[in-house]
């Protein structure tokens, strides 16, 4: 294999129909060489060519065991940065669109963590204190730097077991990037809200005094997702007006209020799981991702179900729509020509310590 010669520009202009004819073609002709993997989020015309699909837990452990040499993560950066520390070095992995980020992710980066740990270090020691555990929402410097502080990884999944278990080393937690998702995972575990700060960066000592971050059992990092942040009580509100029967089913990077007006909180594989067991003729409001509840809405209509979005607003995540038809039959076809595009590899050094942390994590859960 080789770096791609054809640039990304002679595929922007085709149609979807011709896009999606290529996409076909190319993975006729790679075979098992290549395996496609596609978070729950993704667009409909891009999952519909998935191989495996799910959440980011699922996806980090089949990243783990495929037998293809090329793993062509449809989800956004750091996912496919798991795919690369998790897989074995002589495979590949790939992401069709090098800007489908995570705004989430982008809000912790390794100097502001590395200075909040010498910050907190000026009130206690947090090597002997405090368990760092970082969302996988996240680049591959903040899970090596888990790994390298006797941190780990968690998914919205496993959020709870992963706590227990740094609970169990290390009386607090340092818990990035996700404010929400820590949150209700402390208060499902009965840690009282005010043992439960924000850190915010931008701020001398996290714009916390030193009581306390004494006094705090988990030290919650200033982030969020700005999908999941759209959603407001008063939806919930509304809904259960106009059907006091239906169930409302939130994610856990909703803010707290949300999780805790809802019927069920659970990652994206528990919504899809609590919805699909459900009674016949169940109307749910779900706060999560659009693209998901639609195709959860069109799966379960045939029972009667109604599967509706909980905003008003059409909000999606956008940079998981980078990835289009057109970037995805290029990354196929340039594999199947023999070049390779779009390669992400994270540093020897840096995965080797993510994947302490990436290890603890699947140990755990």
């Amino acid at each position: 294999m080789q770096v791609a010669t054809v640039h990304f520009d002679i595929f922007n202009g085709l149609s979807d129909d011709e896009a999606q004819g290529r996409i076909r073609r190319a993975r006729d002709r790679l075979g098992k060489r290549a395996v496609i993997l596609c978070h729950h989020y993704q667009r409909a015309d891009v999952f519909r060519h998935a191989d495996i699909t799910g959440d980011s837990l699922r996806l980090s452990r089949l990243a783990a065991q495929s037998d293809a040499d090329y793993i062509v993560f449809c989800g956004v950066h750091f996912m496919a940065e798991v795919a690369d520390v998790l897989s074995r070095p002589e495979q590949v992995a790939i992401l069709p669109d090098l800007a489908a980020g995570c705004s989430m992710a982008d809000m912790a980066n390794l100097a502001k963590v590395e200075r909040c740990w010498r910050e907190l270090a000026a009130v206690l020691d947090p090597d002997e204190l405090i368990t760092p555990v970082t969302y996988i929402n996240s680049a591959a410097d903040l899970k090596a730097f888990c790994g390298d502080h006797g941190g780990i990884v968690c998914t919205s999944s496993n959020a709870g077991k992963i706590l227990e278990w740094s609970f169990k080393r290390r009386q607090k937690v340092l818990f990035f990037p996700d404010q929400h998702l820590g949150r209700w995972t402390g208060h499902q575990m009965g840690i009282p809200l005010d043992e439960m700060v924000v850190w915010n960066p931008d701020l001398e000592l996290g714009g916390l005094t030193v009581d306390e971050i004494r006094r705090a059992r988990i030290i919650l990092w200033h982030g969020y997702c700005s999908v999941h942040q759209m959603f407001q009580p008063a939806h919930i509100e509304n809904f259960r007006r106009q059907f006091p029967d239906g169930k409302v089913i939130s994610h856990p990077e909703c803010a707290f209020e949300i999780c805790r007006q809802s019927d069920a909180v659970g990652s994206t594989e528990t919504i899809i799981r609590i919805v699909k067991e459900s009674a016949p003729g169940t109307r749910w409001l779900v706060g999560t991702e659009l693209n998901l509840v639609e195709r959860l809405a069109a799966e379960v209509k045939p029972e009667g179900k109604i599967v509706q979005f909980m905003s008003p607003t059409v909000c999606m995540c956008s940079t998981m729509q980078r990835i289009d038809p057109q970037h995805l039959a290029w990354c196929l076809e340039s594999l199947a020509d023999g070049n390779i595009v779009n390669r992400i590899s994270v540093p020897a050094h840096e995965a080797a310590s993510a994947k302490i942390a990436l290890e603890r994590m699947l140990s755990a859960s």
